[in-house]
């Protein structure tokens, strides 16, 4: 019994390696699991004591229990029985694809990762590159909404910084869940993603089984009450206009949506803007179909030299914010009310009527964004540049014409943004953000545009051109001795 035993190297290793995957197994992965759970259930008891936000159910729910939920979803069958058929494949091969999609779309929400990382990312980040500001909310109305809704806020599209921005203001109030583009999934930002409770979706997918997936997901998720953030444009403006909205998220939101039932579902319109938008350079390029498109390891390098040269400028002393990035949030839109007014109710509406009624309301929730986005110094002053880019104004009149602009938006009941309620200061940041990204010249006390910039102008003064009915002429007005 007490004799030596020889064994071989790479028996030596083997039982090495097993005997180490059954301390991990055993022993350390459970305690780091327990150690885990433990902090994010501490944050889920924080927050709903100090922000007062009650977290779903279902976006607590372990990420493969909703996906076994979807696997077994009978509509999600039936699509799988149909594609199966109609494919000629077998059963097993529609249920493999129907998996696949299920474990890309399903997130992995974690409150630990959200409330603490994710809250102090989005506001470091948000701060570091902007003046960040709530402009407008119409508090009565929001403080009126059942806590027991599902909210979904629908916002313009202006820069991806728009998950950032909203997610940072929103925090306090809600655990957001985005539909996120396929542009995200690339490591290790797909993990982070997940985690944030985001879920992602190809844009324009032929695959019935997909949509079958992907709004199954939807409804779940809108009838478990989590909120939600949706893009009805769909994708990034990229002349700066706002877009007609594309309905497929919607229509999977009110298709099986129950008037009478317990839990309503509200639409709340938010509006967002920026004195610049970092991506406006790329986004202009797509408009010319002539251009050859960055690659992702093109983007990652701009991306990373852009950074780089801010935190240069930033240790130099020398660094400037991009001007302000303000957030308004409209009245919300209560589906329960609505469809008692219209005498709707979607579900028993056949496909044809049924887009009709969802581009109606679709419409209506575009047009309550296009009113609350925030006016901002930036498109104030390249709406009056563009009028005439040939003038050369003075100082005075610029301001002068800026003034009645500011007036005519705010008598059409459109909310403008003065920072420090100072209307000669927002005009004056205005002018040194164009002045420093060389989009506008100073000459002897005259301000005229940059005639090779116009495009760029037009972009930021296109965010805002929705809320302006008739433009006056440049006002030429004699400046005081």
């Amino acid at each position: 019994m007490t004799q030596a035993v020889s064994l071989p190297l790479w028996v030596l290793l083997v039982l090495t390696a097993v005997a180490l995957l059954a301390v991990l197994q055993w022993f350390l992965l459970p305690g780091a699991r327990w150690y885990f759970r433990r902090k994010v259930r501490g944050v889920i008891d924080e927050i709903n004591v100090r922000f007062h936000i009650d977290i779903p159910a279902f976006k607590l729910t372990r990420r493969q229990a909703l996906i076994d939920r979807l696997l077994s979803d009978p509509r999600v069958l039936a699509a799988a029985d149909e594609v199966a058929r109609s494919k000629g494949s077998t059963q097993s091969a529609a249920m493999a694809r129907v998996h696949l999609y299920a474990g890309e779309i399903v997130p992995a929400f974690n409150a630990y990762m959200y409330f603490r990382f994710g809250y102090w990312l989005s506001k470091s980040v948000a701060r570091m590159l902007y003046r960040v500001r709530l402009g407008y909310a119409d508090t009565a109305a929001l403080e009126q909404i059942d806590p027991k809704s599902t909210v979904v806020f629908v916002m313009n599209h202006r820069s991806n910084m728009d998950y950032i921005l909203v997610s940072f203001l929103a925090a306090e109030r809600v655990a957001l869940s985005y539909a996120v583009g396929e542009w995200a999934r690339i490591w290790p930002l797909q993990g982070l993603i997940r985690a944030m409770g985001a879920y992602f979706v190809r844009r324009d997918s032929g695959d019935p089984l997909y949509r079958m997936v992907l709004q199954r997901y939807v409804q779940m998720a809108t009838e478990g009450g989590v909120p939600q953030a949706m893009y009805p444009e769909g994708g990034l403006s990229i002349d700066g206009r706002l877009r007609a909205p594309k309905l497929g998220l919607l229509d999977y939101m009110l298709k099986t949506f129950d008037p009478a039932a317990e839990r309503d579902l509200v639409f709340i319109p938010v509006g967002i803007n920026y004195d610049r938008v970092l991506e406006d350079r790329s986004l202009l390029g797509k408009l010319d179909a002539q251009r050859p498109r960055m690659g992702w390891a093109a983007r990652v390098r701009v991306a990373l030299d852009y950074l780089a040269r801010q935190l240069l400028l930033r240790m130099q002393g020398r660094s400037f914010r991009n001007g302000y990035a303000c957030v308004n949030f409209g009245r919300p839109l209560s589906m329960r009310s609505y469809l008692r007014a219209q005498a709707l109710d979607f579900r028993g509406l056949d496909d044809a009527t049924r887009r009709i009624a969802i581009t109606v309301l679709g419409t209506e929730l575009m047009q309550q964004i296009g009113r609350i986005v925030p006016v901002l110094p930036v498109p104030l002053v390249a709406t009056v540049l563009l009028r005439d880019p040939d003038a050369a104004l003075s100082g005075f009149e610029l301001k002068a014409a800026v003034n009645m602009l500011i007036q005519g938006i705010e008598a059409a009941g459109s909310p403008v943004y003065l920072p420090r309620a100072d209307r000669d200061y927002a005009i004056n940041v205005g002018m040194r953000m164009l002045l420093l990204r060389h989009l506008m010249h100073e000459d002897g006390g005259l301000y005229r545009a940059n005639r090779s910039e116009l495009v760029i102008l037009r972009y930021y003064a296109n965010s805002i051109a929705h809320l302006i009915t008739a433009p006056a002429a440049v006002p030429t007005v004699a400046a005081p001795s």
